[in-house]
């Protein structure tokens, strides 16, 4: 009944001699049935699944705040139409209408208050969620930089939120007073267009020597050089050896027991270590060599404030300097368990969200103890791929037991 009698409220209006208003209340009625049978539907099923050995509650699911969102858009319309009825009855009994003018004034009034309520709570609630401290010397830089363009862009957006809401209620139409029209002033135009092209090409600026001395592509003796491989979905990591130098890869030479392509015709390669966790020296120079096999990857570690695409057939570097060990950032964050870790932070297929590795930051001897536990690439099964075989001149005496030649 109360459905029927929303529906026929539509003749209300035509009484009017309104007849778009009445076709608009309609459609608004079909709409309201519409939403309320949507929830019901959603509610069932949400009844349904918590029987079954789905404990998610209604609230958890993306439908349940969609459908807020449309229940609220409704209730505004709702409104305005019941400001709309109200204020063509009064024009009809020859009263005073609804002051819009003082409605969109208090509105915008009302949303300044609401939205720096918003804005303040964003800034301690997320803003208590940030990293610890960076764990690089360029991640300092990065968070500097960070910390000056969120002062900066927070004062403009806090001026200019009131200088906008504030105008439009202390401003707002009136029949008292007449609003004054400036067609055109050079001052204020030069005004509000040097000040933020010097703060922008300031900041510019600034993050461009910023960025450049991060990007250093420079060889530096001394860089411990790691590859770090990405395929769906998990990350290969690759040391060098005694030689601390790297063999060259191919992806036409990746097979079942060489999953990184080695190529073993570069003698380099026969020392080159694989390990399960990166662990990394403090304060020395770390070069991550970065590889990608088959979609875009990107190697994220966000202590170190480092990120960089992993993009097939293009190989990529990043260089950082690790300055606080895995220990002493468990005692920062009073976290025993803490460790470092590497994501992938671009969406590479439905076990993106396993890529991950752990990072750890020890001391130079206990990297050095952990170096010499590592097993090499060159596997067992490997040598009988490639076809190496136990190397010595006929009728001469072997130098050494494990000399390795390579028979193709």
């Amino acid at each position: 009944m109360a459905f029927k009698k929303l529906i026929n409220g539509a003749a209300l209006l035509s009484t009017f001699k309104n007849i778009q208003q009445a076709k608009n209340y309609k459609k608004l009625s079909l709409f309201t049935l519409f939403v309320l049978l949507g929830t019901n539907l959603l509610m069932a099923q949400s009844s349904a699944t918590s029987n079954t050995a789905s404990t998610e509650p209604a609230w958890g699911s993306i439908a349940y705040y969609i459908m807020l969102f449309f229940l609220a858009c409704l209730g505004v319309a709702i409104i305005g139409k019941i400001l709309k009825l109200y204020d063509l009855t009064q024009k009809m009994q020859g009263k005073k209408g609804i002051n819009w003018n003082n409605v969109m004034g208090i509105c915008c009034a009302i949303f300044l208050v609401a939205g720096s309520y918003g804005a303040y709570w964003s800034l301690t609630e997320q803003g208590s969620m940030s990293l610890p401290e960076s764990a690089s010397i360029h991640g300092v830089e990065i968070d500097n930089m960070f910390i000056v363009t969120t002062v900066l862009t927070l004062i403009v957006f806090v001026i200019t939120q009131f200088l906008l809401f504030g105008f439009a209620f202390v401003y707002r139409g009136s029949d008292t007073r007449k609003a004054y029209f400036l067609p055109h002033n050079n001052t204020i135009e030069k005004v509000w267009t040097i000040i933020p092209a010097i703060v922008l090409t300031i900041l510019v600026v600034f993050g461009f020597f910023t960025w450049t001395k991060i990007e250093n592509s420079s060889e530096v003796k001394g860089d411990l050089n790691i590859d770090i491989t990405g395929h769906q979905f998990a990350w290969e990591v690759r040391y060098p050896g005694k030689d601390g130098k790297l063999g060259n890869v191919s992806y036409k030479l990746v097979t079942a027991n060489n999953r990184l392509g080695i190529n073993y015709q570069d003698r380099k390669s026969f020392d080159d270590l694989q390990a399960d966790t990166i662990v990394l020296p403090v304060h020395k120079s770390i070069r991550l060599n970065i590889h990608a096999q088959d979609v875009i990857h990107s190697v994220y570690m966000p202590h170190f404030r480092l990120q960089q695409n992993a993009v097939p057939g293009l190989p990529t570097f990043f260089k950082f300097v690790p300055t606080i060990t895995t220990a002493e950032m468990r005692v920062k964050t009073d976290n025993p368990k803490f460790e470092y870790l590497l994501y992938c932070n671009k969406i590479c297929g439905d076990g993106h969200y396993n890529m991950q590795k752990v990072v750890r930051v020890v001391t130079d001897a206990e990297y050095q103890d952990w170096i010499a536990k590592q097993k090499p690439y060159l596997t067992d099964a490997v040598k009988k791929e490639n076809k190496f075989a136990e190397a010595a001149p006929s009728g001469a005496k072997q130098i050494s037991s494990n000399r390795l030649a390579l028979n193709n």
